[in-house]
């Protein structure tokens, strides 16, 4: 049985792990990053592909590799390679399953300001925007930083990356002191974001709703009890989704893959 697993996040490490328990099973984990490759393959990954894939290339790793099973575990913003990996799988007449992050439970309000896409973001951050000199901490990825630059004095932004020089770097290119670079990992608590958000004097918070895995409840828990309001956005709706067998549940998805492979179709 040959498995791709679209990794790169959290879940997609423990899912390629529970997998490589299984018999008669080989993975091959796709990652954007190095590390998220070196991720897969400490969890039991047998090969890694570590680089961005279009349909295409999917599409070829699924024929070279003869692949049985493709499941996508990639993060819940990542929605080109969700609908290329679906179109893949798709034209190969293979097995495609999705685990995506449980949505969190929360309630709009004076606080928390839910937009359904990133310019939508940046327009709610400058309407709330109340002195010459906003601290605005950005806690949305690198890869979305732009978005704010283009209409901010990067002086007035900080921001929360993983510790890669690629990002610190894309940074840097975009303006923002060093000193309002955070290069850290990991999913952080409620009082560690708020000892930060005090330390840079933070006023407005834009995030992303990536899940509990995502570390979002204690980011919005610590700018609610300091006041500071909070700009969300929402994760895109992949239309594509709604005819595939979506799992929330790690267990549950193991569960399928077993049964798939007891009703031979693995």
């Amino acid at each position: 049985m040959k498995i791709i697993v679209m990794a790169g996040t959290t879940e997609g490490v423990k899912i390629i792990a529970m997998i490589a328990s299984l018999e008669n099973t080989h993975i091959i984990a796709t990652t954007v990053t190095k590390l998220g490759g070196e991720l897969a393959k400490s969890a039991g990954a047998h090969e890694v592909i570590s680089e961005a894939l279009d349909k295409e290339g999917i599409e070829e790793i699924i024929k070279t590799k003869k692949i049985d099973l493709l499941i996508d575990a990639t993060h819940p913003f990542a929605e080109d390679a969700t609908r290329n990996s679906i179109t893949a799988t798709n034209a190969t007449g293979i097995n495609y399953l999705r685990f995506e992050r449980p949505f969190i439970d929360f309630h709009e309000n004076n606080h928390i300001h839910s937009v359904d896409s990133f310019e939508n973001a940046v327009s709610k951050v400058l309407k709330l925007i109340d002195t010459d000199n906003p601290r605005i901490f950005h806690l949305a990825g690198v890869m979305t930083l732009h978005y704010l630059t283009e209409v901010l004095n990067p002086k007035n932004i900080v921001i929360r990356v993983l510790p890669s020089i690629y990002s610190v770097k894309k940074c840097l290119n975009l303006g923002l002191p060093a000193e309002n670079i955070i290069a850290m990992q990991g999913i952080f608590s409620k009082d560690f974001n708020q000892v930060l958000m005090q330390e840079y004097d933070i006023n407005i918070m834009i995030t992303k709703e990536s899940g509990d895995a995502g570390g979002t409840p204690s980011k919005i828990e610590a700018a609610q009890q300091l006041g500071i309001p909070v700009v969300m956005v929402m994760r895109p709706i992949v239309s594509e989704l709604k005819k595939k067998t979506v799992f929330n549940n790690i267990n549950d998805l193991l569960e399928e893959i077993l049964n798939l492979k007891v009703m031979n179709k693995l």
